[in-house]
């Protein structure tokens, strides 16, 4: 840090300031030359040549570093190195007149800069004055690196390369966030799915039938508003009969069919079939007799004739059934063409709908006539408006005569209810399976009974009488009648059981509850059998007592 700029150069450098880098700046310096006196024709002049004529010749000052005083004046040189005119080394004496000033150069290096440009407002030649406070030495000045590009560039990229780090950390969190946040709303959908499955009776193994121990607790504790319809042949006579179930706690509904053939009781306890009832017992005479068959409880007859069926088809704009056979059009000419016709998604009028549903083929059971006059209230059920004002408004508009049991409003809100579940495919259409007799099967039947209408066992209220079903094991038709006598003189409601396929050797009472113990034990005393045929178990149907009548059944001799 020692070393000279001047190193390697000959000559002698005096240092005159520094540029605007702050690098020191040196001038060479002239040997001093012997002082000559210089031809004088003019003694009484001094030396030089006074152009103003003073006769003072005054030296020009030369530069002292150290403020000392004693440089001496030295002539400088001009741009090319030679001696001014107004200096004869040789001793001549100047033969012009005035001689121009040459200004004094500053003297530099080659790796430095060129001197600054003179002050355009000072005259040139013209000379610094010394100055005493200008003393500078080489420990006052310190030597500052300049900035090195490449490291700032390193600086920037170790920044850059630590921020994508960090980026790529603070991307991986969010991302395990988002998936725990994920996984958290994935298994609160789950729990409250299966919650609404378990609390509407549709998760699988806990409303299934087969599950003894709770079932029927469960499904009865549903709630169920029940309607029974009365569908009128004017033309063709004859009725069929259906159950409209709205189950408003699983929000599903079901159209239950009931076959005319199905065995009930008479108000006097006398055995009758569906469609005498109809006919003899009037709609409130029906629908308490089904009660006591089916253990249901229905809010309301609405009686509809076939013309009606038609109005309120057209009314809700045509409906679409899946045909299963082609039903021939009365009016027409033998061999014409059929009013419906057998396929899929076929649109059907009023007048067809009415058709389909009461056709019933030669030699069919009433069975798949029932299933059509089932698919026909469906399709109305979809095309129905599922508003209550404008269901109701529908039904006002069809000017038909209702049942006491039923107003326009009520049957206008329930149906409305049951449109709404056919059209979000939360309903559907079921037979009642009954034998050839009438009668209920117990584990046929027990998948509608229970499950859809909710029948069950269940205690008699006060001042009724005990349902006692009554199935035939003793090979002999005529000792159910026998046992029907004796049940109903004892002021029991008598049931139709049926007749068992085999013959049993012994009779069987059983009950269900509890509280039926007693009344079982009467049904024994009352039919002449011994208290042992009497055990816990299940009962048929809604009754109270199940009577399974075997061979060691001996009806009571008239006195």
């Amino acid at each position: 840090m020692n070393d000279r700029y001047d190193a390697g150069y000959e000559g002698q450098y005096e240092l005159v300031g520094y540029d605007e880098y702050g690098q020191p700046v040196y001038r060479q310096v002239t040997p001093e030359q012997p002082a000559q006196q210089p031809y004088d024709p003019y003694p009484q002049q001094g030396y030089g040549y006074d152009p103003y004529a003073t006769g003072q010749q005054q030296p020009a000052p030369g530069y002292d570093p150290y403020a000392t005083g004693q440089q001496q004046p030295v002539p400088g040189y001009d741009h090319t190195g030679a001696y001014p005119a107004a200096y004869d080394p040789y001793g001549q004496a100047a033969t012009s007149g005035q001689q121009p000033r040459v200004a004094e150069q500053t003297a530099y290096i080659p790796q430095q800069a060129g001197p600054p440009e003179p002050d355009p407002v000072e005259q040139p030649g013209a000379q610094e004055p010394p100055r005493a406070d200008r003393d500078y030495h080489t420990e006052q000045f310190a030597f500052v690196e300049e900035p090195d590009g490449d490291s700032e560039d390193v600086i920037d990229w170790l920044a850059f390369t630590e921020n994508r780090t960090e980026r790529r950390e603070e991307a991986k969190r969010r991302a395990r966030g988002r998936l725990v946040a994920l996984v958290v709303v994935l298994a609160v959908f789950a729990a409250g799915g299966v919650g609404y499955l378990w609390y509407a009776g549709k998760l699988p193994g806990v409303s299934s039938s087969d599950d003894k121990g709770g079932t029927t607790a469960a499904t009865g504790a549903q709630k169920r508003d029940v309607i029974v319809v009365h569908l009128h042949d004017t033309k063709g006579g004859g009725t069929s009969t259906a159950l409209l179930v709205d189950n408003t706690t699983t929000q599903r509904g079901t159209t239950v069919l009931l076959p005319n053939a199905l065995a009930l009781s008479g108000d006097d306890g006398s055995a009758t079939t569906l469609t005498k009832s109809v006919e003899d017992d009037g709609s409130a005479g029906t629908r308490e007799a089904l009660d006591t068959a089916l253990g249901t409880s229905i809010q309301g007859t609405w009686r509809l004739d076939t013309p009606y069926l038609q109005n309120l088809v057209d009314l809700v704009g045509n409906i679409e059934v899946d045909s299963d056979t082609d039903v021939p059009d009365p009016d027409a000419k033998k061999g014409g063409a059929p009013l419906v016709r057998k396929g899929s998604q076929q649109t059907l009028a009023g007048k067809n709908a009415v058709a389909y549903a009461t056709y019933k083929a030669s030699g069919e059971a009433q069975d798949a006539q029932l299933k059509r006059f089932g698919q026909v209230m469906q399709g109305v059920l979809r095309k129905l408006s599922s508003d209550a004002q404008a269901a109701t408004t529908t039904v006002q508009t069809l000017a038909q005569i209702l049942d006491p049991s039923l107003t326009d409003q009520d049957l206008g809100t329930f149906l409305a209810d049951l449109s709404d579940l056919a059209k979000s495919g939360d309903y559907k259409t079921e037979l009642l399976p009954v034998q050839d007799d009438g009668t209920l099967n117990a584990q046929a039947s027990a998948a509608v009974v229970k499950d859809v209408l909710g029948g069950a066992a269940k205690n008699p209220e006060a001042g009724t009488a005990v349902r006692v079903s009554v199935q035939n094991a003793t090979g002999e038709k005529d000792r159910t009648e026998d046992a029907r006598v004796t049940l109903l003189n004892g002021g029991f409601t008598f049931l139709e059981g049926g007749t068992a396929s085999a013959a049993e050797a012994t009779t069987e009472i059983t009950y269900a509850d509890d509280a039926d113990k007693e009344n079982a034990t009467e049904v024994a005393k009352t039919l002449g059998l011994p208290t042992g045929t009497v055990t816990k178990g299940e009962v048929s149907g809604n009754a109270d007592v199940t009577v399974v009548l075997g061979q060691d059944y001996e009806p009571a001799q008239p006195s």
